[in-house]
């Protein structure tokens, strides 16, 4: 297994073990094949115990794992004849946003997406999936042409958060996510949203505000980052699992709350291990919303985008009942 992370060892352990058994019984000319199957069988039961109890830390690491997939990686294998757009007219190109123009089951779409590096120099280069505010003007602009002709808006969110530095600050960051927000929210074509690993903050919701929310499996999305929140809470930042833990990050804990619509299921272990069943997953998601959004007018689709977002947050009211005083009240003035 490549990349394994902690909660993982027992079943690199065990594969280790039937390997070396299996090794073993060809150089000495051995059959272990009962014994070999029967340590098979035991580490099915024991990745299906293990994966269907990942709890909210572990699917942290496992939507920050370095080698799950990226937005380029997913248009590749989802969309046909992507061509990719450049800048944001105003400033310039932000590598870690990209968007442009594909076909989605032969439907011209625009399609959108943070984009995270594949190495330490691509990391760089996209500032390791943050974007500065040319990143988001760029998305909009994206979008804003994809109103202009009709075409369905398809976004892939993956970030830990908008960048944080100084020259995003000089340039206008928070008013280039207030944009998009406000933006979005009044777009008149089908916008469909995946989070695809991370959805942080600011930088998610700037590519966030659509009629459909999807979330694969193991990913997570949040106001705030869980270093943020431990940051802030413990002023350590080294707790963000404990904070995880609190937070209702998880896609099972969003549809819950109803802030998405549908859990996008990922081969057993995370989308790492197969990019083309997670890509096949996410294509069949999106061509069902996008027949079922396809059939609304443009009136309908506002009207649909802005009661998703109404409804989420519940609360309720506890009227207090006020007894009146057995004595009658006496006015000063009678004093």
């Amino acid at each position: 297994m490549a990349g394994e992370l902690p909660f993982e060892t027992p079943l690199v352990k065990l594969r280790e073990k039937i390997q070396e058994l299996e090794q073993f019984g060809t150089e000495k000319g051995i059959d272990f094949t009962e014994e070999i199957a029967r340590l098979e069988e035991r580490y099915r039961q024991l990745e299906e115990e293990i994966y269907s109890n990942i709890s909210p830390s572990e699917k942290m690491h496992l939507a920050r794992h370095h080698q799950r997939p990226t937005s380029l990686d997913m248009i590749g294998l989802i969309f046909d004849d992507f061509i990719e757009l450049h800048g944001d007219r105003v400033f310039g190109d932000d590598l870690a946003v990209v968007g442009g123009l594909a076909k989605l089951g032969g439907v011209p779409v625009t399609v959108l997406g943070q984009q995270r590096g594949k190495d330490t120099k691509d990391n760089i280069a996209r500032f390791f999936g943050s974007a500065h505010p040319e990143g988001f003007r760029k998305a909009l602009r994206l979008m804003h042409q994809a109103d202009k002709f009709g075409r369905p808006i398809i976004t892939f969110i993956d970030t830990k958060g908008a960048y944080p530095g100084i020259t995003a600050e000089e340039r206008g960051q928070s008013e280039a996510i207030a944009r998009n927000l406000r933006d979005m929210a009044m777009l008149r074509v089908p916008v469909i949203c995946v989070v695809l690993g991370e959805g942080g903050s600011g930088g998610a919701l700037a590519l966030g505000v659509g009629n459909r929310v999807l979330m694969l499996e193991n990913a997570i999305y949040s106001v705030i980052s869980p270093n943020g929140a431990a940051s802030i809470l413990w002023k350590d930042a080294s707790k963000a699992d404990q904070a995880a833990e609190a937070m209702k990050i998880t896609a099972q804990d969003l549809l819950e709350m109803e802030v998405i619509e549908e859990i996008v299921p990922e081969p057993k272990g995370g989308a790492h291990r197969d990019y083309e069943a997670t890509a096949t997953a996410i294509k069949s998601a999106l061509l069902r919303h996008m027949g079922e959004l396809s059939v609304m007018n443009s009136d309908e689709l506002l009207e649909d985008r802005y009661r998703k977002f109404r409804k989420i947050g519940k609360f309720t009211t506890v009227a207090r009942e006020v007894k009146a005083s057995a004595e009658p009240a006496v006015h000063p003035s009678q004093d």
